[in-house]
């Protein structure tokens, strides 16, 4: 899939933008707070409804108006597809081929995107939730009965929570409802648990070649699914939903003491091991960039997988991150493969050498000049 056209109103710092895109790679120069990277942003948010960069969508909407509108017309192996999304006041309007979605969890899926910027590193480095929010965030585009699990078990999550704290502070212990609350949580658990095991074994195997040939065969990346859900659970998700029954059932007394849930998928994590060393204890900082260049690169190949199209990829200002030999494997594994939006301040050295034919755009100020190819 290519985005190919995008139109902004009252987006960032974006009063009114209308521009076309190459199906390759797009090259943003410009200094820094111009709006590059409120461009990628831009095509991030028409893909996922919200931001990687913040959770309030005030903060998308141009200073002093009250909406925000969002449009672009993507190609796909089936066709062409209008996009658009309104972010407003009172919630969000999203439409396919003009028509309104019910639910953004409908919308979401269509336009695929992996976005990968300096902060990204803390995927290996970072704490347990940007982790999760990695996987939640990806395998959400790749599948929609995931959005959807993930969705139910954030809103009982969030009552069981609340009940828990009720049970807290009352004398009464009545514990029936909690039952009810403990059964559905099992229930969405195992299933978001399961489909993370799943796509995660796929990820690590293409993650796997990626990393060989970046280190030269010198390094073997594996992962690991941290759960307090023992493994010999793992097989099924009727034997996960037994196992979280189980230890909800066993941890009843402490969590209601606590007045929070204490286990279950918002609580697991991810690990990834090079040469069987825990990289982000152990691994040099080389080592972890390489890491999460891989797990980056491998998405691709996973959402192509997955989906039956490859991605849009989005990378905010990341070759300066990375040194010349990252940098080339970076681009020629994207080269004539997906379309690309790449900022950068300047397009000098490996960069200029290696990208075909790009499609180079001036931002300044809110504003994109395409400049004429040489």
């Amino acid at each position: 899939m290519y985005l190919e056209k995008l139109s902004l109103h009252d987006f960032r710092n974006y009063a009114d933008l209308d521009v076309q895109f190459s199906r390759g790679v797009n090259v943003l120069l410009g200094q820094n707070a111009q709006g590059k990277t409120n461009l990628l942003e831009a095509i991030y948010v028409l893909a996922l409804t919200r931001s990687h960069r913040t959770a309030n969508d005030k903060e998308l909407i141009r200073w002093q108006t009250s909406s925000a509108t969002l449009r672009g017309r993507l190609h796909t192996a089936t066709g062409t597809v209008p996009l658009e999304l309104e972010l407003g006041r009172r919630g969000k309007k999203a439409k396919v081929n003009h028509l309104e979605q019910a639910k953004l969890s409908q919308y979401v899926g269509h336009l695929n995107v992996i976005v990968f910027a300096p902060e990204d590193l803390s995927i290996v480095k970072g704490a347990p939730s940007v982790r999760r929010r990695f996987m939640d965030m990806e395998f959400g585009q790749m599948s929609p009965k995931y959005l959807y699990n993930l969705s139910q078990y954030r809103t009982i999550l969030k009552q069981r929570n609340n009940y828990l704290r009720q049970l807290n502070r009352q004398q009464s212990k009545d514990t029936v409802f909690l039952g009810v609350l403990s059964d559905q949580l099992a229930a969405f658990g195992a299933e978001i648990i399961y489909k993370r095991l799943q796509l995660l074994k796929q990820l690590e195997k293409w993650a796997q070649g990626v990393h060989q040939v970046i280190t030269q065969d010198q390094e073997q990346l594996a992962f690991h699914y941290v759960t307090q859900v023992p493994e010999t659970a793992h097989e099924s998700v009727e034997q996960l939903y037994q196992a979280l029954q189980t230890m909800y059932s066993k941890q009843q007394a402490k969590e209601i003491f606590q007045g929070t849930t204490l286990l279950g998928p918002h609580r697991d994590d991810l690990q990834f091991s090079v040469n069987g060393k825990n990289v982000q204890t152990y691994g040099s900082q080389g080592q972890q960039r390489t890491t999460a260049l891989s797990v980056k690169l491998a998405e691709i190949d996973l959402m192509k997988a997955e989906t039956g199209e490859y991605p849009v990829l989005l990378l905010d200002d990341v070759l300066s991150e990375l040194d010349a030999a990252r940098q080339t494997h970076l681009l020629k594994a994207i080269q004539d493969k997906v379309q690309t939006f790449l900022t950068t301040p300047s397009l000098d050295g490996v960069a200029r050498q290696l990208i075909h034919a790009p499609k180079v755009f001036e931002v300044s100020q809110g504003s994109l000049h395409e400049e004429e190819s040489h």
